[in-house]
Order: C-alpha cells, then sequence, then structure tokens
C-alpha cells in the first residue's frame, strides 16, 4: 500500500511540474522565436514531446515510487527537488527569457542529475526498477544536443 501513495504522490508532483513548465514556456514550440530557429534536423515533430514526456513521467514516477518506499532521506528528498527545479526552470529559460545558453546549463545539470539517479542507486531492491530511468536519460541526451545545436547554429 505504501507503494501505491508514493505512487500517486509522485504522478501528481512530476506531472504538476510538467504543468507548470509547460505555462512558464509562454507560447514555447509555437513561438515565432521558436519557429524562426535554426533547429538540429534530428528535431522530432511536436507530436513526439508529450508522448515522451507523458511516457518519461509515468516511468519515472514509479521508479521513484519504488525508490523512495526503501530508501526514503533528506538527501533523496532533496536530489529529487532539485530534479523537479531543473526540470522546470529549463522552459521558462529557454522558451520565454531565450537564454539558450543557460537552458543548455540546466538542461546539462538535469542529465547529470538523471545519471546520478541511475548509477547512484543500484541497490538489489531496485536493480531492474531503475531501467525505467532509460526514457528519461535518453529523452535528455536528445534535449541537450538540441539546445547545443540551437545555442551552436543560431
Amino acid at each position: 500500500m505504501k507503494i501505491v501513495k508514493f505512487l500517486v504522490v509522485f504522478l501528481i508532483i512530476n506531472f504538476g511540474g510538467l504543468a507548470l513548465g509547460r505555462w512558464l514556456m509562454d507560447n514555447g514550440p509555437s513561438s515565432q522565436w521558436y519557429l524562426d530557429l535554426n533547429k538540429a534536423p534530428w528535431t522530432p515533430p511536436g507530436w513526439v514531446f508529450g508522448v515522451a514526456w507523458t511516457t518519461i513521467m509515468i516511468c519515472f514516477s514509479i521508479y521513484l515510487a519504488f525508490l523512495f518506499k526503501d530508501y526514503n532521506s533528506r538527501y533523496l528528498r532533496l536530489l529529487f527537488s532539485i530534479q523537479v527545479l531543473l526540470n522546470v526552470i529549463w522552459n521558462y529559460l529557454f522558451f520565454n527569457l531565450h537564454q539558450v545558453s543557460l537552458g543548455l546549463l540546466v538542461i546539462g545539470a538535469l542529465t547529470l542529475v538523471l545519471f546520478y539517479f541511475f548509477f547512484k542507486y543500484r541497490i538489489d531492491s531496485i536493480k531492474y526498477i531503475r531501467y525505467l530511468l532509460l526514457p528519461y536519460m535518453i529523452w535528455l541526451c536528445i534535449a541537450t544536443s538540441l539546445n547545443a545545436y540551437i545555442l551552436l547554429y543560431n
């Protein structure tokens, strides 16, 4: 029963963070600023972003529920909070303020935090559950490369 409570809490926090990030990015991908950018040839079509983030947050929430069930600590809560903050603030920096360089630093830090989760918490009880982080890790690598391309070629 404890795992279900954690899952519900993390689904609410993670999808709430996505909603807040979406709200903070103003018009985001449909803004004239973004449409005028020279984007990477591997930039996925717009619908992929919604599918990717939905999948990522479901997988991440399941992972977190199992992790926090056994290893809930002040440090882990802080690490998770940093992840949420970095994830939300990137939208505002990149899409609203057009701070591509700062956005790259933030998404790079977010990527490091996720990789840290993956390699730090490989304890027996979640040895296989941690593979639920792979969609998020892969997406962040793609997103970081897209952000870097925009920085370099605009």
